[in-house]
């Protein structure tokens, strides 16, 4: 009899063995088609698109978001053992950064070559824009006149004088907006301006867009430089508003246009399905969600942006590839650290 017992207790241990090993295993399948995703993106812009894409195809993505430059040391540090296969931020100076830092590797898609501008793209497929916001011009209607509203150049004009409001120099949209102007103009022109717009300067640098928006309406200053997407929120909760939003340099180069972008990570583990959520990210129903969250336009130039963001009428984008001003950041900081823009 107790032959029989020790024989049904070691059967009994074999198969709840066998059944935890299936469990694992099949937890292990469902880990190995998962694509980890790092992002720089607020969680509420990014949540309900990586939802909708495992409702859609079955694969699932576990995010976490984190400060840019924190988020590419942190990959850094990892090296190969990184449990991330892509990476989502804002702005091409960190794109271009994780890109010249050896982190991702090429994506070789047809797909994303077709749906996104070649300028919004790494030209050997490193990272590609997912959306587009422009740095341009604000300012108080009562104060200023839509003719006055001409470009960046102009804000260093001396009719300006005491009555302009930037945002501090440290923040990369300053440093990539200053890289376009030494891509056109040179840094000699450019150190000219920069030089302008602090002796125009109102009160110090606001440390964010919005923070130069109240100034604005407070009566601080009357113009000063903006991503889009902060004027959209700011109308979002005031559609009265008497700020406005001007194109600068349209009989030029074109408004300065900066992106929030991906990239496929060098030590991907999942690669293939990570290349799936970009090239899903880069199509039509994905791209109205992705600029629509944020109120910034597609990159995808066959999608319509929001009718919030559309109602601020169409405008001439730069077309520079947006790498070049990846590659002009560092003479960027020199520039302005030289015009002593704080």
């Amino acid at each position: 009899m107790k032959k029989i017992i020790s024989a049904m207790l070691v059967a009994s241990s074999l198969l709840i063995i066998g059944c935890s090993q299936d469990q694992q295993t099949d937890q292990a399948q469902v880990d190995a088609g998962k694509v980890v995703v790092y992002s720089a993106r607020a969680e509420h812009l990014i949540k309900p698109l990586f939802d909708e894409f495992t409702n859609q195809t079955g694969i699932k993505v576990q995010f976490q978001t984190g400060n840019a430059n924190a988020l590419v040391e942190r990959l850094k540090a990892e090296g190969r053992n990184t449990p991330a296969d892509m990476l989502i931020t804002n702005d091409v100076g960190n794109l271009w950064y994780a890109a010249d830092q050896g982190l991702f590797q090429p994506m070789n898609s047809d797909l994303i070559k077709r749906n996104i501008p070649p300028h919004l793209q790494d030209p050997q497929q490193l990272w590609t824009g997912l959306s587009v916001r422009a740095r341009t011009l604000v300012y108080h209607q009562d104060r200023v006149s839509a003719e006055q509203v001409i470009g960046y150049e102009d804000l260093a004009d001396p009719k300006w004088q005491g009555r302009l409001c930037l945002r501090t120099s440290g923040s990369v949209y300053n440093k990539s907006l200053v890289a376009s102007l030494i891509e056109h103009l040179g840094e000699e022109q450019t150190q000219q301006i920069l030089a302008g717009w602090v002796n125009n300067l109102a009160a110090k640098p606001q440390s964010k867009d919005s923070h130069v928006m109240e100034a604005i309406l407070a009566g601080q200053c009357d113009i000063g430089l903006v991503n889009t997407y902060y004027f959209g929120r700011l109308q979002a909760e005031n559609p009265d508003t008497p700020l406005r939003l001007g194109w600068a340099n349209q009989s030029t180069t074109g408004t300065h246009i900066n992106v929030s972008g991906a990239g496929l990570l060098k030590h991907a583990k999942n690669s293939d399905n990570a290349l799936k959520l970009i090239e899903w990210l880069s199509e039509k129903p994905a791209q109205q969600i992705f600029g629509a969250l944020n109120r910034e336009y597609p990159a995808n130039s066959n999608v319509t942006p929001n009718p919030q963001v559309e109602s601020w009428g169409t405008f001439k984008q730069d077309q520079t590839n947006l790498k070049r001003l990846g590659e002009l950041q560092q003479t960027a900081t020199i520039l302005i650290n030289r015009a002593n823009y704080e």
